[in-house]
């Protein structure tokens, strides 16, 4: 299908209207125009610069679109066998039934006509190049050939009644299922093997089993590319495991040195509090048996002091209470003294005044 210029401008040659085939140089339409078999137009977009525009892009990236001219191409030869098998059935119902020897037989005989037809096709078209001495050589083989025909026919004609050697015995094309007749004289044979639609279904043939090949290859290494990938990754997975092992490992490695720092900071603690524990229950006690000596000694001191006080007291007192008797006997003796002295003045005073 042609496009207008607005068309062309919107439509890339990655669209699905596009024909992948024909980017490929291989749509059937195209290699079968003006024959016999012309399909018409196809129903995607052909168009000469999206061509150009793939085989561009081609270089700079594989777009795979040989698998979709690929399935196009198997389709429509699919199709041309199933035609192919129809034709041999027909023949075998109208053709006059003959023995499998003298079919193989005339098998021979088509054989050869097909190779005869293929070299005078070649030879034609070295000539049309110019390739002079080629074309020549080519001739000579067709000689060759045609003499074993001669052979194979009369072994053909030999074997059966000469009623039915006359009947034209067909046979399918297995290229591109045209009818060939065993009697096809040269030229016949040459127009058919060198014709459009021969050469047509022979570049088909030949372009599909090229994209078998290309396909299988880059299905290939598209296979050990993403298995090449899914190794790396898994690699990378592997050693983003290990590295995390090894990460998880030093975050347990340095959570154990924390738990330790802190059991071995903790402990120091410990051990500190209970020294200091220790030391404050060593001072207590030393500073209660300090204390409780020296209450004891002030105990003492004071008992001392008190027993000493008393004795001391006892001994004031005993002192005292001796000499109060001592003074009390002078006194007695004094006041005695006194009392007789007195009581001579107050005589004497009496006596006076009287």
């Amino acid at each position: 299908m042609q496009m207008g210029d607005e068309t062309r401008q919107r439509v890339k040659f990655t669209d699905d209207r596009v024909c992948k085939s024909h980017l490929l140089d291989c749509c059937p339409h195209d290699i079968l125009a003006g024959t016999r078999m012309d399909l018409g137009e196809c129903t995607k977009i052909h168009d000469l610069a999206l061509r150009a525009d793939y085989e561009i892009a081609s270089k700079e990236r594989d777009l795979f679109f040989e698998l979709d001219a690929m399935d196009h191409l198997e389709s429509f030869i699919a199709e041309c066998d199933r035609r192919t098998e129809l034709a041999k059935k027909r023949l075998a119902e109208t053709q006059e039934e003959i023995s499998a020897e003298v079919s193989a037989k005339a098998e021979k005989v088509h054989e050869l006509n097909e190779e005869i037809g293929k070299l005078l096709a070649k030879a034609e078209q070295l000539g049309a190049e110019g390739n002079v001495d080629e074309s020549q050589k080519i001739l000579m083989e067709v000689e060759k050939v045609r003499a074993k025909k001669k052979e194979a026919e009369e072994e053909y004609r030999n074997s059966m009644p000469a009623s039915s050697f006359q009947q034209q015995k067909l046979r399918v094309c297995e290229v591109c299922s045209a009818y060939l007749g065993l009697h096809d004289n040269d030229r016949r044979l040459a127009d058919h093997f060198g014709g459009k639609l021969h050469l047509g279904f022979i570049q088909i043939r030949e372009k599909l089993d090229q994209l078998r090949k290309t396909v299988a290859e880059k299905q290939e290494k598209r296979n050990q590319d993403r298995l090449r990938r899914r190794e790396e990754r898994e690699r990378e997975e592997r050693l983003s495991r290990r590295s995390g092992s090894r990460t998880r490992d030093r975050r347990r490695s340095r959570s154990r040195d924390r738990r330790r720092r802190r059991s071995r900071s903790t402990s120091r603690e410990r051990r500190k509090s209970s020294r200091s524990r220790s030391r404050d229950r060593h001072r207590r006690h030393r500073s209660r048996s300090r204390s409780h000596s020296r209450g004891h000694r002030r105990a003492s001191r004071d008992r001392s002091a008190k027993y000493k006080f008393s004795r001391e007291r006892a001994s004031r007192e005993e002192s005292w209470e001796h000499g109060r008797s001592e003074r009390g006997a002078a006194d007695w003796r004094l006041e005695s003294s006194n009392g007789k002295t007195a009581s001579r003045r107050s005589e004497e005073k009496e006596a006076g005044e009287i």
